[in-house]
C-alpha cells in the first residue's frame, strides 16, 4: 500500500514516525491535492475524483509505492518534477487524496498535541514532497479546508490555486447553529457506538432533508445511503476516540492570523470558497466572511446543499473546481476572478465576489434595531461558547469516570 512517512526516526531497532496513506488517480501535468475533513477518509472524494479524472481507479503502483525510496530515487523524482509546475498545459489531471493523521489507514497519535491544522498542513506538504510535486491545486473540505488554508500560508509558492469547501475560521466558528435539531443530533452522536447508530446521525448532519427524502425507484435516497454508510463504517471501523478528539482539537484551535490572511491574499493564486446554503455544521456566514477577507483573490460559490455539498451537488462543485483550474491556466488576475458579475445558474449556484449585507436606516428606529441586533449577536456568541464549555465539561467528566471506575472496583474487591 502507498504510504508517505513523516517525522521518521529510529527507536531502537525499529523505525517509528507518522505514516500517511494516500492514493493517486489519473495522469497528467495538472496536479490536484485533495484534503479531507474531520473523520473522513480519502475515498470521501470519490465524486470529485471521478469528475476530475474520469475514473476512481487508483493509478499508483502498490509494489513500488510500498517500498521506501532511496535518497537517489527521491532526488531523481524531485528533479524530474522541477520541470512541471503542477499546472502544466499537457492533457489530463493527476489527483492525490490521503487520510489525515488520526483516521483511516494513517497513523493515529495518542496525544492531542500531535494534532493541529499547522501540523496537518505540514503532513500535506510532506505528501507533495513524497510525490515530487513542485506545485498543486489544493482543495480542502471542512477541517481539510482549514488545513489547506494553513498550507497556503506556510508554503504559498507551492499552491496553484486554493479551493475551500464548507470552511469556517475554526474556534468558536466550529460550533454549529444551536437549535433543537442540532442538540438532538449532538446527543445522539455522543451515544453512537455502532455503525448503524452513527450512520443515522451522519446522514441527518451532512445532507438536507429534501435530498435524503427524494424518491429513487422503489425507495428513498436515505435508505440507499444508510446501507452504504453502514457498509463503509463497518469495513473501515469506527474512528478511534483519540484520533477523533485529536482532529476536533485541531479544528477548535485553528485560527488564521492577519499575517497569514495577508500572505494568502497577496500570493497571486486564485481562491474559491464553495459552500452549501443549508450547512448546519459550518455556517454559511463564516465562509462568506472568510471569502470577504481574502478579496480580491477569492470568489464565493453559494450552492443549494448541506455540509456534504460535494455529494449533494457533485456536478456543480466539480464545475466550480474546474473553473478555478481553467482560470489559473489562463493566468487570470485575482481582481478579474473576484470581480466577475453575480450570476445565478440553472443549477442554483450563486457566484459572487461579495455577499449582501443589510442596510438599516440611521434614525431612532434604525439605531434601536442595530442595538438589539448587536445584543442578540453577542448573546448568541456567549450561548454558543457556553454550549461548548458544557460539551467539553461533559466529555471531561466522562473521562474521569472512565479512569476512576477500575479504582473503585479494586477498592470494593479489597
Amino acid at each position: 500500500m502507498p504510504y508517505c512517512e513523516v517525522d521518521r526516526y529510529q527507536s531502537g531497532d525499529k523505525w517509528e514516525g507518522v505514516r500517511l496513506f494516500y492514493r493517486r488517480y489519473g495522469r497528467g501535468a495538472t496536479k490536484v491535492l485533495l484534503v479531507v475533513g474531520l473523520a473522513g477518509t480519502h475515498d470521501s472524494w470519490g465524486l470529485q475524483i471521478k469528475g476530475l479524472t474520469g475514473s476512481v481507479e487508483p493509478t499508483d503502483d502498490d509494489s513500488a509505492a510500498a517500498a521506501p525510496r532511496t535518497d537517489e530515487e527521491a532526488g531523481a523524482t524531485t528533479a524530474a518534477a522541477d520541470d512541471d509546475d503542477g499546472d502544466g498545459e499537457g492533457p489530463g489531471i493527476e489527483v492525490c487524496a490521503f487520510d489525515n493523521r488520526g483516521v483511516g489507514r494513517s497513523s493515529i497519535l495518542p496525544h492531542k498535541s500531535s494534532y493541529s491544522t499547522a501540523i496537518m498542513a505540514r503532513d500535506a506538504l510532506a505528501v507533495m514532497d513524497h510525490l515530487g510535486w513542485k506545485k498543486a491545486h489544493v482543495f480542502g473540505h471542512s477541517m481539510g479546508a482549514m488545513i489547506s488554508c494553513k498550507l497556503a500560508a506556510i508554503a504559498p509558492h507551492r499552491i496553484c490555486s486554493l479551493g475551500l469547501l464548507n470552511v469556517t475560521g475554526g474556534g468558536l466558528e466550529c460550533l454549529p447553529k444551536v437549535d433543537g435539531q442540532m442538540l438532538s443530533l449532538a446527543f445522539r452522536f455522543l451515544r453512537a457506538k455502532t455503525p448503524e447508530e452513527r450512520a443515522h446521525v451522519d446522514l441527518e448532519t451532512h445532507y438536507t432533508k429534501e435530498y435524503l427524502d427524494e424518491k429513487l425507484e422503489s425507495c428513498t435516497r436515505r435508505a440507499i445511503l444508510y446501507k452504504e454508510y453502514v457498509k463503509n463504517i463497518s469495513a473501515s471501523g469506527m474512528q478511534s476516540s483519540c484520533g477523533f478528539e485529536g482532529q476536533v482539537n485541531a479544528c477548535w484551535t485553528h485560527k488564521l492570523t492577519t499575517k497569514e490572511l495577508d500572505t494568502i491574499r497577496g500570493a497571486g493564486f486564485l481562491v474559491s470558497v464553495i459552500h452549501g446554503r443549508s450547512d448546519i455544521i459550518a455556517q454559511l456566514c463564516h465562509a462568506k466572511r472568510l471569502a470577504d477577507r481574502l478579496l480580491p483573490a477569492a470568489r464565493m460559490v453559494d450552492l443549494q446543499g448541506a455540509h456534504l455539498v460535494s455529494h449533494e451537488r457533485p456536478e456543480e462543485v466539480n464545475n466550480a473546481m474546474m473553473d478555478l483550474i481553467k482560470a489559473t491556466k489562463s493566468a487570470m488576475k485575482p481582481h478579474e476572478w473576484s470581480s466577475q458579475p453575480e450570476n445565478t445558474s440553472e443549477t442554483g449556484a450563486l457566484i459572487s465576489a461579495r455577499y449582501v449585507t443589510l442596510t438599516i436606516r440611521k434614525d431612532e428606529a434604525g439605531s434601536a434595531a442595530v442595538a438589539v441586533y448587536n445584543f442578540l449577536a453577542k448573546f448568541q456568541l456567549s450561548f454558543l461558547y457556553l454550549i461548548g464549555l458544557i460539551v467539553m465539561g461533559f466529555e471531561h467528566m466522562r473521562n474521569i469516570v472512565r479512569v476512576m471506575k477500575p479504582v473503585r472496583v479494586a477498592a470494593i474487591e479489597s
